[in-house]
């Protein structure tokens, strides 16, 4: 059974950073894409970055270039997400996904984690 599950999420301040951690198990994620989304009250959710399992390639939304980074460790199947200088438009409820085959910007992904909450205070 894959879980993927969430941790790092938090309060912070406007220009502020947060790691968020996205612990993978249950199979193999050597073809995958494991991404990241946001989903912020009221409104869809939203692609924020990916990486291929494999090699490390990653992508990223418009609104979080430059500011965010993803990276995974592939001997603890750990995704992580830095966010640095946080906007409080970046307050969402922050998911983990991990998807068989290419990437995808929208919400067709295989297997997702339950969330962690962002709140940045301006």
């Amino acid at each position: 059974q894959v879980q993927l599950v969430e941790s790092g999420g938090g309060l912070v301040q406007a220009g502020g950073s947060l790691r968020l951690s996205c612990a993978a198990s249950g199979r193999t994620f050597s073809n995958h894409h494991m991404a990241w989304f946001r989903q912020a009250p009221g409104k869809e959710r939203e692609f924020v970055s990916a990486i291929s399992w494999s090699v490390g390639r990653t992508y990223y939304g418009e609104s979080v270039k430059g500011r965010f980074t993803t990276s995974r460790d592939i001997t603890t199947n750990t995704v992580y997400l830095q966010m640095d200088n946080l906007k409080p438009e970046d307050t969402a409820l922050y998911y983990c996904a991990a998807r068989y085959g290419p990437i995808e910007v929208t919400t067709n992904y295989d297997y997702w984690g339950q969330g962690t909450q962002v709140t940045v205070s301006s």
